[in-house]
């Protein structure tokens, strides 16, 4: 069942756009279900119905599940590196009796959440399943009973919070390294599902929004090519210009003439000497004048 749900993401798998700090996938708050696919499990299977409800005055995806098994895919082309932490809510009303993680008649959950990993071919194809374990305790892991490519993570367990929701974040990118022991591909995509064909019982499973969140290297990256792009490129110096104040062959140049601004006298003008043609045609002194005659007695 979960080889066939991951087999048919990989027909679909479409790019998406990531360039928010945080990328919501499932915007289920404000009754959004825009890239999430329905994703059938055989064409004879019964499929679980999704709906969006309010709960406590708040919107949510709620699944319903009577022997039947059917998902919905969020399909993504991201590096793990640049987004590794998933973030997501959930609640259920009860676990699955007889439910058992660790065999194929009782791999049945009333919530999942998958990560797919992706290079492009089945066979190299691995998962992340994210699931509120029925007896797996809290914080543990088993390689999935159909296939050794699923790991199933318990990221909550038992009936102890049933009834209450449970917020979760967990480093997907850090996450496959533990359990797969290589360097992850691609994030292929994100998928949800409420199950329970294999015990033939009923579950009723609640989901909050679900989100991919980047990473602050990478956002610091971004904003530093942003600014490399957005600052003009300086101007290179000659590096032959000679320094000021000095001639090309080094020897010190006169001043450059300034400007004459209004109101101001240039040494030229104080002490240049008249030439020829600026002398008076006129020669001659002018008299000078006579001195003061003593004045008579009276």
């Amino acid at each position: 069942m979960q080889v066939i749900l991951i087999l048919m993401l990989l027909l679909v798998c479409i790019n998406a756009d990531a360039n928010d700090t945080e990328l919501h996938l499932g915007r289920f708050s404000a009754s959004d279900l825009t890239g999430w696919k329905e994703q059938t499990i055989g064409m004879l299977k019964p499929k679980t119905t999704y709906n969006l409800i309010k709960d406590n005055d708040k919107t949510v995806l709620v699944a319903h599940s009577t022997k039947s098994a059917s998902g919905r895919i969020y399909t993504l082309n991201l590096d793990p590196k640049e987004y590794p932490t998933l973030k997501w809510s959930w609640k259920i009303n009860h676990t699955i009796k007889k439910g058992d993680e660790k065999t194929r008649s009782g791999e049945d959950f009333a919530v999942r959440v998958y990560v797919i990993f992706s290079r492009g071919f089945f066979s190299k194809t691995r998962s992340i399943c994210y699931v509120w374990a029925n007896k797996l305790p809290k914080g543990e892991h088993v390689a999935s009973p159909f296939t050794s490519k699923i790991i199933t993570v318990a990221a909550d367990s038992g009936e102890e919070l049933a009834g209450q929701w449970t917020f979760h974040e967990r480093n997907i990118y850090e996450d496959y390294r533990k359990f797969f022991g290589e360097e992850p591909p691609k994030i292929g995509g994100v998928a949800l599902m409420t199950d329970s064909d294999n015990t033939g019982e009923s579950a009723v499973g609640y989901y909050g929004d679900i989100s991919l969140v980047r990473s602050p290297k990478a956002i610091d990256s971004k904003s530093k090519d942003q600014k490399a792009k957005e600052t003009p490129p300086k101007e290179p110096k000659p590096k032959d210009q000679a320094p000021k104040g000095t001639k090309d062959n080094g020897e010190p140049s006169s001043p450059h003439p300034e400007i004459p601004q209004p109101g101001k006298e240039t040494d030229d003008l104080k002490y240049r000497e008249p030439n020829s043609k600026e002398q008076p045609t006129d020669t001659k002194s002018p008299p000078s004048p006579a001195a003061p005659q003593p004045s008579l007695p009276q």
